[in-house]
This record gives C-alpha cells, sequence and structure tokens, in this order.
C-alpha cells in the first residue's frame, strides 16, 4: 500500500496540476482570441470592403467609359438611341460612387481619391459631354464633332488617370490587409504551438500519475472484482493506493455482499415461482376440464329432461282433453296450470339446449346473404305477424361470414321481441337495416313497440332477466341472451339506441368482407374527388327506402332498396326488394 502526505489526496494533485495547466491555457486562449480576432478582422476587409472596392473602382471606370462613348456616338449619327449608354453610365456611376463611398469610410486616401474622380468627371461633363449633346441636338453632327477636340480627349485621360489612382489606392489598403492577415496568423500558429506543447507536457504528466496513483491500484481491484464477476461471490475485496480508492473497494464489497443476499433472494423467489406456476397449469388444467363437463352436464341435462317433460305434458293434455267438464271448475283449472307449466317448461329447456349449443356445435363460417335469412325469418315469424297484424321491412342487407342457423336464429329473436312488445291499438312495424362503419357492419332491427329505458339498455342481455311479468309478455327470458352471444361469437356487438324518440332500436355489429371495406373506400374517394354530396348507392335516406317497401316512412332508419320476401316464401326462392306483414304482402 503506497502512503502519502497527508491532505494530498489523489483528488488534491489533480485538482492543482489541472489548475496551473488551466491558468496557462486560459492565457493563452485569451492571446489567441485577441490574435483571432484581429485576423478575423482583417480579413473581413479583404473580403467584404477591399475586394469589392476593386470591382466597383472597375465598374466606375466602365460608367464613365459608356458615357464617352454615348456621347461620341450622338455625335457622329444625331440619333437620340445613341444617347442610352450615356444616360446608363450616368445612373451606373452615381450607384458605384454611392457603394464606393460607403465600402471606403474606413479608409481616407480612397476617400481622397473618389473625390478627385467625382470632381474630373462632373468638369468633364459640364465642359465636354452636355456642350456636345446640346449642340448636336440644335446645329447637327457637324457642329457637335467639333466640339471634340484634342483638348477634350485630354480632359477625358485625366478622368481615366484619376480613377486608375482610385484603384491603385485599393489595391495598397488591400495588400496592406493581406500583411496584416498574414501577421496575425503566424501568431496565431506560434500560439497555437505553444498550447500543444503545454497540453503535451500536462499529458506526459497525467499519464505518469495516473500510472503511479491510479492504473496500478485500480488494476488490483479490477482482477479482486473480475473474480466476483464470474462467480465467487464470497470473495473479499481488499483496496490499495489513494483513498479514494480504498473507499471504492470497500463500496464494491458492501456491493458484492448486497448482490450475494440478492441472488439468494431471487433463488428463494424462483423455486416459488415454479411451484405456483405448476400449481396454475393444474388448475388450468383442471378448469378446462370442469368447463367441458359442464357444457357437456347442460348438454345432457337439457336433452335428457325432455323425454320426461314430454311425458308429463302429453299426460296432462290428455287429462284436459278427456276430462274437461267431467271435473269440477278447481279440477280444470289445477289441469291447465299442469299443461301451461309443462309447455313453459319444455320452451325453457328448448332455449337453455340452444344457448348451449352456441359455439360448440358449428358448421363453419360461409358467406350468408342477409337478405336470404330474413326472408327465412319472415317464414318463421309469419304466423306473430298475422296475429298482430304486423309489418315487417328491411333494406338492402350485406353479404357477410357466418353460420347461417345462428344468424337466422339472432334475427328470428329479434324480430319476435319486437313483434310481441307492441302498442295496444298502434299497428305494428318492424324495419331491419344495415349501414357500413369503417370494416365493421351495423345492422339496426328498429321497431315502434313500448320502448326500453335506458336504465335497463344492459341488464335485458343478461340471461333470465325479464322487465315484465309472463302473463303480460310471455318469454322465457333467454332470447337477448341468446342473441348477444350469438353476435359476440360473429366477433361483434350488440347494444340498445337509447336516442330513438319512439319504440326500441337494437344495433349489432358484424365484420364485412374485405371487398365491401374496399368498395365503401372508392366511393368516397370518387366521391370526393367529384365534389359531390351525394351518397353512395344502397344508402338512400329512410323515407326513400321504407316508401319504397310498404308506403310509410319508419323515423331515423337508415335505408337503401327495400328487400324481403313474400309470407309464401316456401313456394320459390327469395325475391330481392319486398316487405311482409300481417295480412298483407308486396313484393317489389
Amino acid at each position: 500500500m503506497n502512503t502519502y502526505r497527508e491532505g494530498w489526496t489523489l483528488r488534491r494533485r489533480v485538482l492543482a496540476l489541472l489548475t496551473v495547466v488551466g491558468v496557462l491555457l486560459l492565457g493563452l486562449a485569451v492571446a489567441e482570441a485577441t490574435v483571432a480576432a484581429k485576423n478575423r478582422q482583417y480579413t473581413d476587409a479583404v473580403l467584404t470592403r477591399t475586394g469589392p472596392l476593386r470591382v466597383q473602382g472597375q465598374e466606375l471606370l466602365n460608367a464613365l467609359l459608356d458615357q464617352e462613348t454615348g456621347v461620341r456616338g450622338y455625335a457622329v449619327s444625331g440619333n437620340p438611341a445613341d444617347l442610352t449608354p450615356y444616360q446608363n453610365g450616368l445612373a451606373k456611376e452615381r450607384d458605384t460612387v454611392a457603394k464606393i463611398e460607403e465600402l471606403g469610410a474606413g479608409y481616407p486616401g480612397i476617400v481622397t481619391d473618389l473625390r478627385v474622380v467625382r470632381q474630373r468627371s462632373d468638369a468633364w461633363r459640364q465642359s465636354v459631354a452636355e456642350p456636345v449633346i446640346s449642340t448636336t441636338g440644335r446645329s447637327g453632327t457637324a457642329a457637335g464633332q467639333a466640339l471634340i477636340t484634342d483638348q477634350a480627349r485630354q480632359q477625358f485621360d485625366q478622368v481615366r488617370a484619376s480613377v486608375g489612382d482610385l484603384q491603385a489606392q485599393i489595391l495598397r489598403e488591400r495588400e496592406k490587409s493581406a500583411r496584416d492577415i498574414e501577421r496575425t496568423g503566424n501568431l496565431l500558429v506560434v500560439l497555437l504551438i505553444i498550447a500543444a506543447a503545454v497540453v503535451v507536457v500536462t499529458g506526459v504528466a497525467l499519464v505518469l500519475a495516473l500510472q503511479r496513483m491510479v492504473i496500478g491500484p485500480l488494476t488490483g481491484l479490477a482482477l479482486q472484482v473480475r473474480e466476483v464477476a464470474e462467480g465467487d461471490y464470497q470473495h473479499h475485496i481488499d483496496g490499495s493506493g489513494p483513498p479514494e480508492f480504498q473507499r471504492l473497494a470497500v463500496d464494491v464489497d458492501a456491493m458484492r455482499q448486497k448482490i450475494a443476499r440478492d441472488l439468494a433472494e431471487v433463488r428463494e423467489a424462483r423455486e416459488r415461482i415454479e411451484w405456483v406456476n405448476s400449481q396454475l397449469q393444474k388448475q388450468a388444467e383442471e378448469l378446462t376440464r370442469s368447463n367441458r363437463d359442464l357444457e357437456q352436464f347442460a348438454y345432457v341435462a337439457s336433452h335428457d329432461l325432455q323425454e320426461p317433460l314430454r311425458k308429463v305434458a302429453s299426460f296432462c293434455q290428455l287429462l284436459q282433453r278427456r276430462y274437461a267438464g267431467q271435473l269440477d271448475e278447481r279440477a280444470d283449472q289445477y289441469i291447465a296450470f299442469a299443461v301451461d307449466g309443462a309447455q313453459r317448461m319444455q320452451r325453457l329447456i328448448n332455449d337453455l339446449l340452444a344457448f348451449s349449443r352456441i359455439g360448440r356445435l358449428t358448421t363453419g363460417f360461409t358467406e350468408v346473404d342477409l337478405n336470404k335469412v330474413m326472408g327465412d325469418v319472415a317464414g318463421q315469424t309469419e304466423a306473430a305477424r298475422q296475429y298482430a297484424d304486423a309489418e315487417l321491412t328491411w333494406d338492402e342487407l350485406p353479404v357477410i361470414r357466418g353460420e347461417e342457423p345462428l344468424l337466422t336464429n339472432l334475427l328470428a329473436n329479434l324480430v319476435s321481441n319486437a313483434v310481441k312488445f307492441r302498442r295496444p291499438d298502434v299497428t305494428p312495424r318492424v324495419h331491419v337495416s344495415a349501414r357500413l362503419v369503417g370494416d365493421e357492419w351495423e345492422i339496426t332491427c328498429r321497431d315502434n313497440g313500448i320502448g326500453i329505458e335506458p336504465e335497463f339498455a344492459d341488464k335485458i342481455f343478461v340471461i333470465f332477466q325479464r322487465l315484465h311479468s309472463k302473463d303480460a309478455y310471455p318469454g322465457t327470458g333467454i332470447g337477448l341472451a341468446i342473441v348477444k352471444k350469438i353476435v359476440e361469437y360473429h366477433g361483434g356487438r350488440v347494444w340498445v339506441d337509447t336516442d330513438v324518440e319512439e319504440g326500441t332500436a337494437i344495433r349489432f355489429t358484424l365484420p364485412a368482407l374485405p371487398e365491401d371495406v374496399e368498395a365503401a373506400e372508392a366511393a368516397e374517394r370518387a366521391a370526393a374527388g367529384d365534389g359531390t354530396d351525394e351518397p353512395p348507392a344502397g344508402e338512400a335516406t329512410a323515407a326513400e327506402g321504407d316508401e319504397a317497401a310498404t308506403g310509410t316512412a319508419l323515423p331515423e332508419q337508415p335505408a337503401g332498396t327495400p328487400d324481403g320476401v313474400s309470407a309464401a316464401d316456401d313456394q320459390g326462392p327469395t325475391p330481392r326488394g319486398g316487405t311482409t306483414g300481417g295480412m298483407k304482402e308486396t313484393v317489389g
């Protein structure tokens, strides 16, 4: 273990070295910044002032030459169009002089030479250019040419010579700035070399110090840590070197001890989790077996109860037919109660059997035309609709993938409920419609019956849940539970629309075929491209669809072309477009 003087820890030694180096580098940085600023100032002068001044000096000379050329041309031809170079050169001279004055503001020699150029150019225009132009205009070309003498040419040569002096002065200023740039650049290089030397010396000193005070102790610590990392969590870690490394060794050893404790806890937790997983697996297998046994029991129980129940019902009906009127009135009432109870029990068992079969006995999904399904539903509910004088209509319905018997049962339950829960003295009307919402068909069964209060909207789909007594509206209370189970089996959802003003609207969704979704999207794109607001085919107003079917519009019904069958649906294929109702039929 190395011994150090008290107070001179590794941190203090490094800080002392870095402080000295920092002060040196800071001084060099200030000097470099000052020299760099000067260098940038001289460079900007060359790039943004003396360089553009040389260009403007040449532009000034070109402008004066254009003026002299225009005056000569006009004196020869007398054509006012030949004065265009003179006029353009005059305007260009003014602009160029203004730019030179702006760029040369910090150069007194350039300003003086520019003043001389302006004075001589103004004198040339007053004594030569303007008299030639006015004389040619009044007296002709000969008179104008007579004014262009050798003295006039010499005077313009003086103007040109003054421009040359200006350009020479600009060049001298540019060369002076270039020399300043070179001088400051060399100084900057020297300062950078000094800074690099300081950095190199500092680096060497740091390497030597780190080798002695850091790398050696750290290497020993790393070897011990590597032993622990290889799995020897019981190896004690000792520290050496500066106090900081000794404290680090203590902390690393504390971490080793904590890791050892955590690993022990993890092993215990893993064993517990494996045991819990094995128990859960056993429970899952037991639950699966129990559910399978329960389904089999429900099916067998429902099926086996049919035979004794049929006997009870048959003998009760036989007693009712053979001995009706021969016993007293109370005996007849008891027999009627027994017959009614047996029949209700038989209906309940049949409904339970149907409920348990949903999703268990499957024929596989196929493409099902809901228009044909509604034709079958119309035939199944014909007797009830004729008794209630009810009207059943439906719009053009889609083709979806599903099991046709289950979908028939679904719609038959909805239509039967709509006819059953009717209002007295009001002709029952039931309407089935569909619309595409995203990638699902939303199908609605709407009636004008007694309706459902919003607080009972979710309860009606619970098995055996009834909102009315059996005397008021007969039934087992399983119908809508069967509806919900069939819809969910087909990947949809069902709910009651509580926003309708009259009657009940039960809506459910079924997945749409991909081609239907693509066709709807194409129709929307075409409508957007044409800039029209017309709805796609098959989505006309409810009033149009219902009027076409029955002549009566049901409120808030999405519609299209009415679709249905006659009541005698067993006599031929299902026609598309029509309605069925109580004792009347219409075919569209």
